[in-house]
């Protein structure tokens, strides 16, 4: 069974657990969750923040070149999830290479060096962890066999073949926290992190 490690209060020790490999989804998905708070809506909905859609250009896209932005579609905070959701410029993503930006979300790998799967996060508010993350926030990210990546702290560029996964990423009891019915949706088979 995979051992995680996590730093305590104050990160002046470090605890480490044996965890399933489902837990891996989980602690991505719960560790990111209050990445959407400060990203609720375009018409500053929840806590009134008012966040400027920035989704990649025609030309971009056309590249490859994808953000956060282009990945959103309308769904409600803790929401189950239906492939319905999806809007037609997020589904003509699946099976494309793309280029996305973000950071590798720490609290779901096991090694800082020879990384071969990790979550990719919009970015790094490391402060504010909690339930309740936008499906559209995480990115998993599984490297194609002989591939990996070494963690940093600063934003990363994964570029490999996006997939729409509505299965894999299920609660494994079908439902999660508040209803939600994913852990996530969207997965990179990565070729390269830089």
């Amino acid at each position: 069974m995979p051992v995680i490690c996590l730093p305590t209060i104050g990160r002046l020790a470090v605890r480490c657990f044996e965890v399933p490999r489902v837990a891996i989804v989980a602690i991505a998905v719960l560790g990111c969750s209050s990445l959407a708070v400060a990203q609720q809506d375009e018409t500053g909905g929840g806590n009134g923040v008012k966040v400027i859609d920035q989704s990649s250009s025609a030309a971009s896209k056309a590249k490859g070149e994808i953000n956060f932005d282009d990945l959103k579609f309308d769904i409600e905070k803790d929401a189950a999830f239906a492939p319905r959701m999806l809007s037609p410029d997020v589904k003509s993503l699946d099976g494309k290479k793309v280029k996305l930006r973000g950071y590798i979300l720490p609290a779901t790998l096991f090694k800082e060096k020879g990384i071969n799967q990790f979550v990719l996060v919009r970015d790094n508010q490391e402060c504010c962890f909690g339930p309740g993350a936008a499906l559209f926030d995480c990115v998993m990210v599984q490297m194609m066999p002989g591939r990996t990546t070494d963690f940093v702290t600063r934003p990363v560029t994964v570029e490999g073949k996006f997939k729409i996964d509505t299965e894999t990423y299920k609660y494994p009891t079908g439902v999660g926290p508040k209803g939600a019915t994913h852990l996530a949706i969207f997965q990179i088979d990565g070729m390269s992190v830089k």
